[in-house]
């Protein structure tokens, strides 16, 4: 029970860390939409995604972010299950984006990122239940744009916190990219690593490994056998390739797909112990969208 509550939460809280470092920071908007089949079956898993961000200049090198995601996760359950799927079948996760960010010295800069959340299959008014308090705190060396160096790169550190976790504590977080020529860069870290070939200005292609996962409220949860259910989650390793192409400096098109390693969608009860699998079976993964960055 320890170790399985262990793996979900390193999923959830690195896939929180992520945001802040790879899109929070850099991206204003993204539109994207995932898609994950039930292997022989008619079962599957979609997901819609928004962000706005807008950061707000205080001062020089200094600046308050502020925006919004939205998460619409849609479990289109059509084999047959012991109970009335039309109670989960659709989760909305949102989240509300507060960052502030320095410069804190000539290499380092530091951020601060809250996120209140909503997690919820929202089938009732809303419930105490439904609330999650997410934050982190991170310090990043970026010298990936510093050309005096042979090979340009950027290190983040961090601690961050994740409600949806279940750990009472905040865990680390690092990550490490580093360019190795003109075409080739890597990234080493969770919940993201990839090796990356760079055509020109416009494209490039990735070979990556991944986390992605949630966890929401089951507001109205079905009756399986006198189980108290009180929440719904999915964590899954991924694999592939990336494809990006920059029709601007800011505006990117991108698609990853592969094939998952490990997935595992549940219905636990309170303390978050597995009750009822509702898939464990790998499959097909598609994820693609549009983005304007910094």
């Amino acid at each position: 029970m320890i170790y399985q509550k262990f793996r979900l939460s390193i999923v959830l809280f690195l896939s929180f860390g992520s945001h802040f470092v790879q899109g929070q920071v850099t991206d204003l908007a993204r539109i994207e939409y995932s898609f994950i089949p039930k292997s022989k079956s008619e079962d599957r898993y979609s997901r819609f995604r928004g962000i706005l961000n807008y950061p707000i200049k205080i001062k020089e090198a200094t600046y308050l972010i502020t925006g919004v995601e939205y998460n619409s996760i849609v479990l289109s359950l059509k084999d047959n299950y012991p109970f009335d799927t039309s109670k989960i079948d659709r989760i909305h996760v949102l989240d509300l984006n507060l960052g502030y960010t320095f410069k804190w010295n000539e290499k380092w800069r530091a951020g601060i990122q809250f996120n209140p959340r909503i997690a919820s299959t929202l089938t009732q008014s809303l419930s105490p239940d439904d609330y999650f308090i997410n934050g982190g705190i991170f310090f990043i060396n970026n010298r990936k744009n510093d050309r005096s160096l042979e090979h340009p790169y950027r290190l983040v550190l961090g601690l961050t916190y994740n409600a949806t976790t279940g750990i009472p504590f905040p865990l680390p977080f690092i990550s490490y990219y580093r360019e190795i020529n003109n075409h080739w860069s890597y990234n080493a870290g969770i919940p993201k690593a990839n090796i990356k070939y760079t055509f020109n200005e416009q494209s490039n292609l990735q070979a990556f490994v991944g986390l992605d996962g949630y966890m929401a409220h089951v507001q109205d949860p079905p009756n399986l056998q006198d189980q108290n259910i009180e929440y719904i989650s999915l964590s899954v390793v991924v694999g592939g390739f990336g494809y990006e192409y920059c029709f601007t400096k800011h505006l990117v098109a991108y698609m990853y797909t592969g094939y998952t390693f490990r997935l595992n969608n549940v219905l636990r009860n309170k303390n978050r112990d597995e009750v009822y699998k509702l898939n464990d079976v790998n499959a097909f993964y598609l994820r693609t969208g549009l983005k304007f960055k910094l």
